[in-house]
């Protein structure tokens, strides 16, 4: 299928042919119309059309995160992943209509006229994939170039929910772009009185022809405003985008005694404090389109609220649906231009010259798609960077691309003595472009593609924490050998039947324990390899904090820090010891505001020979300082790694140190190698680590030390 996507590294528009998604827990869409959003799309392609200099300007944040990077990770590293993020393109669009081909829904059936939304969901495409709260049916008598509007109606009709209005109230509506205009047609169907207000003389004649009782520029709006309501207005909405805080200057004169002004655009909030301490009015900054935005568990899953969280994003897809039925809104006028979706770069550059007057601008799509819609894509010159692969080489598959697989594991696949058969993400776009930029044969939305391919025998898993134990059961069952990043699994049931599949299948299973095999590791381990007495380790983390939405948090995908991460550590104490964790205590600091529970932790460990190891991990410590420090301590001698940077070694008052100025040495080159040509991995331990961490999580809940058995789970 075809899709538009944006170059983060050059901001030029492409249309390309990707793989058609495939449904998880919402419908794939065929789509007829998308709406392009002129605000929120070209603010984003402006950005990537800056220099590295004036996207460092733009994104200062990003910036620091850079700079904090170089310091624990090495310029190298920080540069390397820098760069991978902007080598992977933006999907753009969040508004479309057309029709369900295929749904895992009930709410849906296919041959259904639905309404799309969500950015990352309802994109510019001939198919989209869409969790059912963002999908909406489409009533009688409203068509697919209405519908498109769908989404964005939404925001404005969540402004004017939180403006709180009621019949008879008059409000402002400054800037009369797209959402202004909806707005000012939502106000009046709610029985408001309404002034529409802009610098552009002509939308303030649309806004008339709209609906608007009265409409003003700047100059004499105070004598307007006096004379459409002398006490000001019951509420101001602001639509406008501008980084100029005039707006909300303007909002303050206008506002009466306790009004509300509610801001929808992205515009300056210098607010006056003088003008709105005086009237005491208030100011709400609107979420987009309703209670679930920005919710994993309602956007994702699918998970509703209780119907007393009456206007959800959903609900206000299918009011505004239900205003437009009854030609209570417009969109006729609203219309100003249509493109085909080969003509996708056309549309975007009308839009940043400004060379015509705009307002609504669709992408249209054929009504039979481009007549590719299979969920593979073959690349035309696979391997195309001139990698020379041995005769007889083994061809290896890959499942997932996020940003670990794309900065830490993919960059060395180049260097490989492999051939790089297919790869398998979840949506078309993520999947071409990875797929092209390290010479896979082909890229597909369907993960079993890859395991039904007869020509690869070893497969790759780098997706989220959840989908590990069941991909890689699936791998194992297809006959192929399988490098599965960590965690192994979530829990003990999914632990159980990757052991079981992979005694049935006789295939080999290596977990992605990278620091094991970094070269650094491997020095230290030797330093201690005639140790008389049990070791004294100590693995100290200071993570920084993730943001409580991240998909890490989530029980179901991602496990939490505790399951997601410790398993490294304790991983590498195996590997340096030698030794299996036999017992576990644990204790965490109690979740306050955004600590979660699992994520500021000490877990103690025994081993079977005698050793001991705490793993302090915490998101409280200053992100500029080391990452990470493991210190062993046996016989006289003390090792000590920081970062994966600096190693120093010593014994009997003499001292080594190695130092990496350029990047880490973390081992994934190294682990990738080990697995593809063939070494046996120690999956007995990686089952141990994975129960370490499980019995970590039991002893923080009981408040008791945990025995760790192997043969709990059948080894």
């Amino acid at each position: 299928m075809k899709q538009v996507l944006l170059d983060l590294q050059s901001g030029s528009i492409q249309v390309e042919n990707v793989p058609v998604p495939t449904v998880t827990r919402g419908v794939v869409v065929e789509n007829a119309y998308s709406l392009i959003s002129a605000g929120t799309e070209s603010s984003l392609i402006n950005l990537a059309q800056q220099s590295l200099v004036g996207k460092a300007k733009a994104r200062p944040d990003d910036v620091k995160k850079v700079l904090q990077k170089v310091g624990t990770d090495g310029p190298l590293s920080a540069y390397q992943q820098a760069m991978s993020r902007l080598s992977k393109p933006e999907p753009l669009g969040y508004s479309c209509a057309g029709t369900v081909v295929t749904t895992g829904s009930d709410d849906f059936e296919v041959g259904d006229r639905v309404a799309c939304a969500g950015a990352g969901y309802a994109v510019h495409a001939e198919y989209v994939a869409v969790p059912r709260n963002l999908c909406v049916r489409i009533p009688d008598g409203v068509d697919f170039r209405e519908a498109a509007f769908t989404t964005v109606g939404s925001i404005a009709m969540h402004g004017v929910r939180n403006a709180e209005v009621t019949v008879g109230e008059n409000v402002a509506v400054i800037g009369l772009g797209l959402i202004g205009l909806l707005s000012v047609q939502i106000l009046k169907a709610a029985g408001c009185r309404v002034i529409g207000i802009d610098i552009d003389r002509e939308k303030l004649a649309l806004a008339a022809s709209l609906g608007a009782d009265v409409v003003s520029n700047y100059d004499g709006l105070s004598e307007r405003m006096n004379a459409f309501s002398p006490f000001g207005a019951d509420a101001v909405v602001i639509t406008a985008a501008t980084r100029s805080s005039a707006p909300i200057e303007a909002a303050g004169r206008l506002v009466r005694d306790k009004g509300r002004v509610v801001v929808v655009g992205n515009i300056g909030m210098n607010v006056p404090r003088d003008i709105f301490y005086e009237k005491e009015a208030e100011v709400v900054v609107s979420r987009s389109y309703g209670p679930g935005r920005y919710d994993r568990n309602y956007e994702e899953r699918g998970i509703d609220y209780p119907i007393y969280v009456r206007w959800t994003e959903r609900r206000n897809m299918e009011a505004f649906l239900e205003l437009v039925r009854q030609k209570r809104i417009d969109l006729d006028r609203l219309i100003t231009h249509t493109f085909a979706l080969d003509d996708a770069p056309e549309a975007y550059n009308l839009i940043n010259t400004g060379k015509e007057r705009f307002i609504g601008v669709l992408l249209q799509y054929s009504p039979n798609g481009s007549g590719a819609s299979g969920t593979v894509t073959r690349l035309p010159e696979p391997d195309a960077r001139g990698r020379k692969v041995p005769a007889g080489a083994r061809t290896l598959g890959c499942i997932g691309a996020g940003v670990h697989a794309q900065s830490a594991l993919y960059p060395h696949l180049t260097g490989l003595p492999v051939s790089l058969g297919g790869l398998a993400t979840a949506t078309g776009l993520s999947a071409h472009a990875v797929a092209k930029k390290y010479g896979f044969s082909y890229c597909t939305t369907d993960y079993h593609r890859i395991l039904d391919d007869p020509d690869i025998d070893a497969v790759m898993i780098a997706t989220r924490n959840d989908l590990h134990a069941p991909m890689a059961i699936d791998a194992l069952h297809a006959g192929k050998d399988v490098f599965v990043e960590k965690p192994l699994a979530t829990d003990i049931d999914g632990l159980g039947r990757i052991i079981g599949a992979w005694k049935e299948s006789g295939q080999r299973l290596m977990v992605g324990f990278n620091r094991r095999h970094s070269p650094l590791a491997r020095k230290m381990k030797e330093f201690f390899g005639n140790r008389a007495t049990p070791a004294v380790l100590h693995y100290r983390v200071n993570a920084g904090q993730i943001p409580p939405g991240h998909w890490v948090h989530d029980d179901e995908q991602g496990g939490g820090m505790l399951i997601s991460e410790c398993c490294h550590f304790i991983d590498f104490m195996q590997y340096i010891t030698g030794a299996r964790p036999v017992q576990v205590y644990a204790r965490a600091i109690e979740p306050t505001g955004t600590l979660r529970k699992y994520d500021n932790f000490q877990a103690t460990l025994t081993f079977d020979d005698g050793s001991i190891g705490t793993v302090t991990y915490t998101t409280l410590g200053d992100r500029s300082y080391a990452k990470e420090t493991v210190e062993v301590f046996c016989d006289n001698a003390v090792g000590r790694i920081t970062d994966f940077r600096d190693l120093e070694l010593r014994r009997d008052g003499k001292a080594s140190r190695e130092k990496r100025w350029l990047a880490q040495e973390k081992g994934f080159a190294e682990e990738l190698l080990a697995f593809v040509k063939g070494e046996e991995p120690d999956f007995a331990g990686s089952v141990a680590t994975t129960l370490a961490t499980f019995a970590a999580w039991e002893s923080i809940d009981t408040g008791t030390p945990q025995e760790i058995d192997l043969g709990q789970v059948g080894l």
